[in-house]
């Protein structure tokens, strides 16, 4: 089973494991022959079955676009005009969202890699080796109280949902959202109205929690978990002390089994991926931008241009293979800019505008009335965000050509 691994990582802890490249390309090309929505030819489904060789030469053929024409053009215009219309026709009926911290950054939420806000940039009070360790399993079973120092400040309920979760929620009302993969574990996705059937948390969650004993595993709540936190105590299992950790999957987990048994099914039968908020750093999520079928668009919204992955990238099965420039570019879209900003200009052309806005509002209220705040008054005191995500709703959409410098995943 894959572990998580950052593309980014300085530690050797952190690192992919070692693997045959011949084999680890084998291996992508049979998953992307078996995925493929067109039929083997006799060359390449031949009963004795391909050597590593053959598939090495098929997958370089694949990724450097050798001997081949440009693909057909699946959308009428690769912008974000041309997405709004496949949306619109008979054609897009299954949707899935790939997103990451990006769309929770308007909630208060800091992202992993801007500079000097991300959270990676503003982890020196932990006194850690090097950043990602705070999200190292081998670490945190030695020193576990900076994860739970850190864990206080961004713990589930203290952040309202943004206008890009309750984007995910319409998609969802109006029966096109297939599923959601989420990089986050701030449960905001739950927040907004989706159910654990639309959701897969590929890096898990802080839903729930389990003992770390081998032998016991005794399983905890989210409140529990909540109370242990805010009492500043590292939480014990009530059965056999051991260190009791969220199910957030850490640097050198495995992913949840959830992750691996939609994941094929998923990607063949999805009609439009669009992707927000995420650097696509961290594998195996960002490789499931690779998985759709190749006549599938893909709409990224984030700051910047992500999934450009090199040819060697790709030859190893690692590489995403998004291209919004080149003259053979026929399927991918990039909306460059706020998330948020990007959901409202799609809603926009959609048709959907202020029936989202309307969503955001009317939730927010509920949210707010449940905490015992006063409607648009203590949510915007307490987080800031709050505020800004309605003003953000009152300005008009960016251009896409005009993005942000920071960096989101």
């Amino acid at each position: 089973m894959e572990k998580r691994e950052d593309a980014e990582a300085e530690p050797p802890a952190a690192a992919a494991p070692e693997v045959d490249a011949a084999a680890a390309a084998a291996a992508a090309v049979r998953d992307s022959e078996s995925d493929s929505s067109e039929p083997d030819s006799d060359e390449e489904g031949g009963a004795s079955g391909l050597t590593e060789m053959d598939f090495l030469k098929n997958l370089l053929s694949r990724t450097l676009n050798l001997g081949s024409e440009k693909p057909e053009k699946v959308l009428e215009e690769l912008t974000l005009e041309g997405v709004c219309r496949f949306m619109l026709s008979e054609k897009c009926k299954r949707v899935i969202c790939m997103v990451g911290a990006g769309i929770s950054t308007a909630a208060g939420i800091p992202d992993f890699r801007s500079p000097g806000t991300g959270l990676y940039a503003n982890l020196q009070q932990y006194n850690l080796p090097y950043p990602e360790a705070i999200f190292e399993i081998s670490y945190f079973k030695e020193h576990p109280e900076p994860f739970f120092a850190l864990a206080r400040e961004l713990y589930p309920g203290q952040f309202k949902p943004t206008i890009c979760h309750y984007f995910m929620r319409l998609l969802k009302e109006k029966g096109l959202l297939l599923r959601c993969y989420t990089q986050n574990i701030d449960t905001l996705e739950r927040v907004a109205g989706l159910s654990n059937e639309d959701l897969v948390e590929a890096h898990g969650t802080f839903f729930t929690s389990h003992c770390t004993g081998s032998f016991c595993r005794k399983t905890y709540s989210l409140d529990w978990m909540k109370e242990k936190i805010f009492s500043s105590d590292i939480p014990k299992c009530e059965k056999c002390q051991s260190v009791v950790k969220p199910d957030i999957v850490f640097f050198g987990e495995n992913l949840p089994s959830r992750f691996f048994s939609l994941m094929k099914s998923d990607f063949h039968n999805v009609d439009l991926l669009i992707i927000m908020g995420t650097s696509l750093q961290v594998q195996p999520f960002a490789s499931l931008v690779s998985r759709v079928p190749t006549n599938t668009p893909r709409l990224l919204i984030n700051k910047e241009k992500t999934g450009e992955s090199d040819s060697f990238m790709s030859l190893m099965g690692f590489g995403c293979g998004m291209d919004f420039d080149s003259e053979k570019a026929y399927r991918d879209v990039a909306w460059l800019g706020d998330c948020d900003q990007g959901c409202l200009a799609l809603a926009d052309l959609l048709g959907w505008k202020k029936e989202l806005e309307e969503l955001v509002s009317r939730e927010h209220a509920a949210i707010d009335a449940k905490s015992g705040q006063a409607v648009g008054d203590g949510a915007s005191a307490s987080h800031p965000s709050a505020k800004g995500q309605q003003q953000q709703q009152q300005k008009p959409s960016p251009k896409k050509e005009d993005p942000p410098p920071n960096k989101e995943e």
